[in-house]
């Protein structure tokens, strides 16, 4: 490929103009003016403004007992009547009729044990009671017929018909089948208390119910050696544990110094932790006459007015003693925010509701006082985060940030 000549190319310079000074005069104005108008929108905007440091909170749902409540105390859901099921003879468990969550009613059998022995030992104290009966029918008829004779021979030796030793040996026989009638009768109250006894007995290795209940947990299967003592290895004190669900309290302690503000009948509200949208109306059941000297608290006892199939015993509880009970129209929460974050400005309401890192406002449609907080019924919702204690230099859309460290 043959060479090419570079000697040829040049550059036609009377092509190249150079921009007149006005035109480049006219060019930096307008970076200028675009300069400074980039500088005021960004002015505008708050980016060389310092965010104003303000409060935050969130409007969330509040119940109107809040503003009658005394004081709160946290506690335990504590059935009152709890039982660990046990059999009141050793044995092996044959056969188990429940589980965990079973209900059970009162006198329901909730387990056997080996019963073959104590059966057969009724069975033996049964027959002993039908001989009994047999001898008391046999030393009947002997007494009836010992007496006739008895009569017999005295109407005879009145009479001078018979001699004195036939009367003698009738009066005898005589007495001796009222002796056997007697013993007879004994046996027959022996056999029908060692049927009684073995039928107890037999009774022991039925394990029932002592109460409408339902079953917390299973402490044996079947197989195992239940022992009412439980010092055997390996062997079990308990079948089942039970709980009267009926009995469910709220324990809770109260500190000494507040004891004075809560008497027996206050009326209370319950919030489980595991059931957060519910509040279970209560009464004060009890407060325990002695003090736990090592945290200077009473234990306050509070009782559940409805019984609800989702408390469950060990829940964790929180209980408001309460100054009044709840009316109906109070049962429901509503949404309110600190009365603090609250501005008014010709006799309308509003707040400043947080947006990124700005302030707006928004106007309220405000309710009744709930305590330091104020019912909101329309403007914001449950969630928004508002300025509390906005200071006067606050003013819509001002850049803003959190004083909270």
């Amino acid at each position: 490929m043959p060479d090419q000549d570079l000697s040829g190319l040049k550059i036609d310079k009377s092509q190249i103009t150079v921009k007149p000074a006005r035109q480049r005069r006219l060019f930096y104005l307008m970076a200028g003016v675009l300069l400074v108008v980039l500088v005021f929108a960004l002015y505008v905007a708050g980016v060389f403004t310092p965010g104003i440091k303000v409060d935050i909170a969130t409007a969330a749902l509040s119940y109107p007992s809040q503003s009658f409540t005394l004081l709160n105390a946290s506690g335990y859901v504590v059935p009152q009547r709890k039982a660990a099921v046990a059999a009141k003879v050793t044995g092996r468990l044959v056969a188990l009729y429940v589980e965990e969550g079973s209900r059970v009613k009162k006198d329901q059998i909730i387990a056997r044990l080996e019963a073959d022995d104590v059966s057969a030992a009724r069975d033996q104290a049964q027959a002993n009671l039908e001989v009994a009966r047999q001898n008391l029918e046999q030393a009947r008829a002997e007494l009836a017929d010992a007496g006739a004779a008895f009569e017999r021979e005295k109407t005879l030796l009145t009479q001078e018909f018979t001699t004195k030793a036939a009367f003698d040996t009738a009066e005898a026989r005589y007495r001796k089948a009222q002796a056997a009638f007697a013993a007879a009768g004994a046996n027959i109250r022996a056999g029908t208390a060692a049927l009684r006894g073995a039928a107890v007995g037999l009774e022991y290795t039925v394990i029932r119910a002592p109460f409408d209940a339902v079953v917390l947990t299973k402490n044996a299967d079947i197989g195992d050696i239940v022992t009412p003592i439980g010092a055997a290895a390996n062997a079990k004190a308990a079948v089942v544990t039970i709980a009267d669900m009926a009995s469910l309290q709220v324990e809770t302690d109260v500190s000494e110094s507040n004891l004075g503000q809560i008497t027996v009948g206050r009326p209370c509200e319950i919030q489980l932790d595991a059931i957060p949208d519910t509040r279970f109306k209560g009464v004060i059941h009890m407060i325990v006459p002695t003090a736990d000297r090592t945290k200077a608290t009473v234990m306050v006892k509070v009782r559940f007015l409805t019984i609800d199939s989702r408390v469950l015993p060990e829940m964790s509880a929180k209980v408001a003693f309460l100054s009044r009970e709840v009316h109906a129209d109070e049962q429901e929460p509503r949404l309110a925010v600190s009365r603090k974050a609250l501005k008014v400005r010709n006799g309308k309401a509003f707040v400043f509701v947080v947006r990124g890192d700005k302030a707006f406002e928004a106007p309220l449609s405000v309710g009744a006082q709930l305590g330091d907080m104020v019912e909101v019924k329309d403007g914001i919702r449950a969630g928004d985060r508002v300025v509390t204690n906005p200071p006067d230099s606050l003013r819509n859309g001002s850049r803003i940030k959190s004083g909270q460290s």
